[in-house]
């Protein structure tokens, strides 16, 4: 990216701006992990292989951001094939991150079903009790119409009625304890999937599976962005440390002026007849100019490696001329010694 056009239009982000970034990409890291360390930790029982399924969740996750931050690299100094490598290996990467965050959300998701439908079992398991006796009742009614019309009231209506009135005590009690039952919570979470299985017309599980799916790939891209935002942050703040730099620094020009005049003195004739001789044109500057327009031109990328390919030069050449480029201001180097193509 020429990031010589961004100086004049922004600066650095501030500590506050950064603080926030960096807390937002390792919270969304984590809660990756998290989730892809629920479903790898399920695969097997035994504390070898949790140990072991662990590890594999954390290297997936680690590998899977470290290769979204090589991309942008790679992107950044025009370097196609290595873009594309670790684009591939990203991809990877982030559909076995988002498989373990689908299986991680689901299982609390249904933890929470579950909890849900363990509540309603019970009051479901009083109303079927209370529902019986009144079905009781209704039968000893019945009876005691026929104890009625065969005029044996004293006998077997008194008893029915001394019968219903302890089923109706007992029906009393039960319908108190299914009462007494705490609330069933019905999480947000819960609520959004019925909502969105009434709003599309479809069963609770596929609306689940759906929201699963939205809120896995929401979570791994969320991450991946900033991911992203800090790696172009911190190249622009090399590129912004370097041109600082390189800005004059003020000297007394009244003494430098002094200085320099009493140095030239002795050497002016000997000056004024080299300039008065045909300049040849420099080799060297002629080969860096073709350097400058091949790069320009992105016939080649801007590395020791490929110029030396591309102009078939020894290592020792290419290190004069990428310092030469360096002092002119067209090319910057890395604290790792890469190189990066300022502008011509």
């Amino acid at each position: 990216m020429n990031y010589q056009q961004q100086i004049g239009s922004r600066f650095p982000k501030g500590r506050f701006a950064m603080v926030s970034v960096y807390s937002f990409t390792g919270a969304a890291i984590v809660a990756s992990t998290i989730f892809s360390l629920l479903l790898f930790l399920s695969i097997n029982d035994g504390l070898l292989m949790k140990v072991l399924f662990g590890g594999l969740a954390i290297i997936f996750e680690a590998g899977k951001f470290y290769a979204w931050y090589e991309f942008g690299e790679r992107r950044a100094h025009q370097n196609l094939s290595g873009a594309v490598l670790a684009l591939v290996f990203y991809l990877v990467l982030a559909a076995i991150s988002i498989g373990g965050s689908v299986g991680g959300i689901n299982s609390a998701t249904n933890s929470a079903q579950g909890h849900i439908a363990i509540q309603q079992a019970k009051i479901a398991t009083y109303n079927r009790e209370i529902e019986s006796i009144e079905k009781q009742i209704q039968l000893n009614n019945i009876a005691a119409q026929k104890y009625i019309e065969m005029e044996r009231i004293a006998t077997g209506v008194g008893r029915i009625q001394k019968e219903n009135a302890k089923l109706r005590k007992e029906q009393q009690m039960l319908a108190q304890e299914r009462d007494s039952l705490p609330p069933v919570a019905q999480g947000s979470v819960i609520g959004l999937i019925e909502s969105l299985a009434k709003a599309f017309g479809t069963s609770s599980s596929q609306a689940q599976l759906g929201l699963v799916v939205f809120l896995s790939i929401l979570l791994d891209f969320f991450a991946a962005f900033f991911v992203g935002v800090i790696g172009e942050e911190q190249r622009f703040c090399y590129f912004y440390r370097n041109h600082e730099g390189k800005k004059a620094k003020p000297v007394d020009t009244k003494a430098g002026a002094e200085t320099e005049l009493a140095g030239l003195l002795p050497h002016f004739e000997q000056k004024q007849v080299e300039q008065e001789k045909p300049s040849e044109p420099d080799p060297i500057q002629i080969l860096l100019d073709k350097i400058i327009s091949a790069i320009t031109n992105k016939e080649v990328v801007c590395t020791k490696r490929a110029v030396t390919k591309h102009f078939a030069l020894n290592a020792e050449e290419a290190d004069s001329l990428f310092e030469k480029l360096v002092e002119q201001g067209r090319v910057g180097k890395k604290a790792n010694n890469h190189y990066y193509w300022l502008g011509a």
